[in-house]
């Protein structure tokens, strides 16, 4: 990883970007980039007071980070929409990895079009690290969220080749469906024959999860095999919780085309939840998985 992209908007939330990414810069010894995007769609006085003011904060900011921290930073000053902004200097930049920090909840507004967050992830054409945790570090305890596609690889392969998995505990996740389940309580069937059913469909995910793990040729990467109990997403941002992991690992692609333009409902539903960080890894832009 050479190059990073660390968005802010000056608010306590992006600030938590900004540390990690000089976690990350300094660990990988690699260039960091501050960006603030200025809406331009507002009176021109106001854009170029904006743009001035903010100029201002990003060169005591850069400065602080080069002679405190001893982190090679630059910043830039973008026109435009917040989250176009964001994915078109990094892609300017040939950045390896964009840092955001959490998404800031407006209800009626994220049920019509989603956060500045979500969207800046949902059209990145690279890796997405949402800074959720306070940085304290390096990362110690990692979780892969797989559904074991071959897009699922892909996310897994790209993560690794960041080096962000590098001198960590690392585990793959599978959260398997257990359909029947809800059949089988309506059919008051017993306890036994429910726990029979969810063995057998486990045993199955099992041999699924080593096929996978066949293909992918990740060392020292332990696999963690979990029952969907409400939903993919609640179960995997528990199981974070449960081991302490500072980090997960989603992709946003799909097996459709069609649902690769959008994100999928367990990557939103974990984005929206999760207190832990999350690298969001996104789909080959032809389709292809290399």
């Amino acid at each position: 990883m050479k190059t990073i992209v660390a968005a802010t908007d000056f608010s306590e939330r992006s600030d938590r970007a900004i540390r990690r990414a000089k976690l990350l810069a300094r660990e990988f010894d690699a260039m960091l980039y501050l960006i603030h995007v200025v809406d331009d769609d507002q009176a021109q006085s106001i854009v170029l007071a904006e743009q001035a003011a903010s100029t201002r904060l990003l060169e005591e900011l850069t400065q602080t980070l080069g002679e405190i921290d001893a982190v090679k930073c630059d910043f830039r000053v973008v026109l435009g929409q917040s989250f176009i902004g964001i994915t078109q200097a990094a892609q300017d930049l040939g950045a390896d990895l964009i840092v955001i920090g959490p998404h800031r909840r407006q209800r009626l507004r994220d049920i019509l079009v989603g956060t500045t967050a979500e969207r800046t992830i949902r059209t990145a054409d690279r890796p997405v690290l949402m800074a959720n945790g306070v940085p304290t570090g390096s990362y110690r305890r990692v979780i892969a969220a797989s559904d074991l596609s071959v897009y699922s690889e892909t996310t897994i392969h790209n993560a690794t080749s960041l080096g962000l998995l590098d001198r960590t505990n690392i585990s793959l996740l599978h959260v398997f469906c257990t359909p029947g389940v809800a059949l089988m309580s309506r059919a008051s069937m017993n306890d036994d024959e429910t726990q029979s059913y969810i063995a057998g469909e486990r045993k199955r995910a099992r041999e699924e999860v080593d096929s996978f793990m066949d293909r992918i040729k990740i060392d020292g990467m332990s696999t963690i095999l979990k029952p969907a109990s409400v939903n993919i997403a609640e179960t995997i941002c528990e199981t974070a919780n449960e081991l302490s992991a500072e980090l997960i690992v989603i992709g946003t692609g799909s097996r459709s085309a069609i649902a690769r333009a959008f994100m999928g409902s367990v990557t939103e539903g974990v984005l929206r939840n999760s207190d832990r960080d999350v690298l969001a890894i996104p789909a080959p832009q032809n389709g292809t998985v290399s």
